[in-house]
């Protein structure tokens, strides 16, 4: 039996042309105008690349500072001790600690936090309870910029807090990135998106054959899929 939609999904969907795609420009202004939901819905980007999963060097990880941030507070836990623990609190973590934290995991599911950060010296006790952080995206790692050195910390903090995301390929090589909220003016929107553009064609694997970027899709949750030129966005640019 076919999926049925909401009447205000079909009255959005219905301002869509799914015969052609559309400039980012375009999409951007078509994505605000199609958000239906009451609350300030977020605003993601889905990118099928031309990479093959199954290979190891082909897969992507990586992070961007998106210059207006993505609307979300970001709660961020820090494994840390003795003064790497008394930097993260001065850069305002939410959470630090050390094995109490690590048990508060392991024992309480406490997972109460969006960003995991790791010194060195704390991933012994932070792999103990990996099989627990892993399957939640939150098992701090160096691909991703969450293990870090003490000096280090406070800078990291700073970055997620204001609007540093990670972003991975899923299993069928594509990506899913929240690049702002709908309440955001579009000049703040292209700007994430562009940066975010460049932040992709700057890990493209060098083993990947033909079109790197293949569909570009624009959405607002809930919202209706806005098809996007793939030569227009990557061709998305800053102003200076």
């Amino acid at each position: 039996m076919a999926k049925r939609h909401g009447k205000k999904y079909e009255e959005a969907f219905a301002k869509i042309d799914r015969s052609r795609l559309y400039t980012p420009e375009e999409a951007i202004t078509l994505v605000k105008e199609t958000s239906f939901t009451k609350f300030d819905a977020t605003i993601e980007v889905h990118m099928r690349l031309g990479i093959d999963p199954r290979h190891a060097d082909q897969n992507i990880r990586t992070t961007v500072a998106l210059p207006h941030g993505t609307g979300k507070t970001v709660r961020v836990l820090v494994f840390a001790q003795g003064e790497a623990a008394q930097e993260a609190t001065e850069a305002g973590a939410d959470f630090v600690g050390s094995d109490d934290i690590v048990a508060r995991i392991d024992k309480e599911n406490f997972f109460d936090f969006d960003v995991a950060i790791a010194t060195p010296d704390m991933m012994g006790k932070v792999g103990r309870i990996g099989r627990k952080l892993g399957p939640r995206g939150l098992m701090p790692n160096p691909k991703s910029g969450t293990v870090v050195q003490a000096q280090d910390l406070g800078r990291t903090i700073r970055e997620i807090r204001s609007g540093r995301v990670e972003f991975r390929n899923d299993r069928t090589g594509i990506l899913h990135v929240a690049v702002g909220k709908v309440s955001f003016d579009e000049q703040q929107i292209y700007a994430n998106i562009a940066t975010l553009m460049d932040a992709v064609k700057s890990v493209k694997p060098s083993s990947t054959k033909g079109t790197y970027l293949r569909s570009v899709t624009f959405t607002s949750t809930m919202g209706p899929g806005i098809s996007v030129d793939p030569l227009s966005a990557q061709a998305m640019q800053l102003e200076s």
